[in-house]
């Protein structure tokens, strides 16, 4: 023969049917405690803290303190609950779960806060650091065109000036001797031509270049 299931009763409907919806809660003031902690650990964080701001009347805290227990070790880890239960020791005083886990919260969100603030003041000082440096180069451009202007309009400029106008005049003088010159060749060569075509009929050919080559007439007597 089969085995027939147990048929729920009608409680336990109910409670089966507050854990589907258990997102849904509000007030449980009324509801006996006995069916509160078969359905609130079935509460996220969230639910958990509407049914207790929504409850009037009534501390849930003897219920729910272990659920924000567990809360906390699933969020913060057991080294962090373990610190918490010797603190409390040895101060010799007692918190709930809840407040404990609210504060922690806040604790990390002040300190994330503050990293934050660390980080968008070492973004601060870096653009400043890169706004200081561009503003340097700019500043940097005009400055060296007003060094190369006084440069330009300074004494070096007039010894510039000067240098220049002596090596001009050196070259002048170099083309003029060199024109000198050829004038003086030119003169030369055609005083010699004049010279061969008037010479005497008696003369030899290798008398006259004897002439022309020694300067003087040959040492030769009749």
């Amino acid at each position: 023969m089969e085995s027939k299931g147990k048929v729920p009763s009608l409680v336990e409907l109910c409670v089966l049917k507050a854990i589907d919806n258990v997102r849904l809660l509000g007030d449980v003031g009324e509801t006996d405690s006995c069916f509160l902690e078969q359905i609130l650990p079935h509460c996220s964080v969230n639910e958990l803290i509407h049914v207790e701001k929504s409850t009037k009347g009534r501390d849930l805290s003897p219920i729910t303190d272990k659920l924000w227990k567990k809360f906390y070790e699933r969020q913060f880890g057991s080294e962090s609950v373990d610190l918490v239960l010797k603190r409390m020791k040895e101060k010799n005083v007692s918190f709930k779960w809840a407040k404990l886990y609210q504060a922690k919260l806040k604790d990390l969100e002040d300190s994330a806060n503050k990293s934050l603030d660390r980080i968008k003041e070492l973004y601060k000082k870096e653009d400043a650091l890169k706004q200081s440096r561009q503003v340097r180069l700019c500043s940097d451009v005009p400055a060296s065109r007003n060094r190369r202007s006084h440069r330009g309009n300074g004494p070096g400029r007039h010894v510039c000036k000067y240098k220049s106008d002596l090596m001009k005049k050196s070259k002048m003088d170099l083309l003029k001797s060199l024109e000198a010159r050829n004038t003086i060749a030119m003169k030369r060569n055609a005083s010699q031509r004049s010279w061969r075509l008037t010479r005497p009929s008696g003369f030899s050919a290798k008398g006259s270049v004897l002439v022309s080559k020694q300067g003087k007439p040959s040492g030769r007597r009749f």
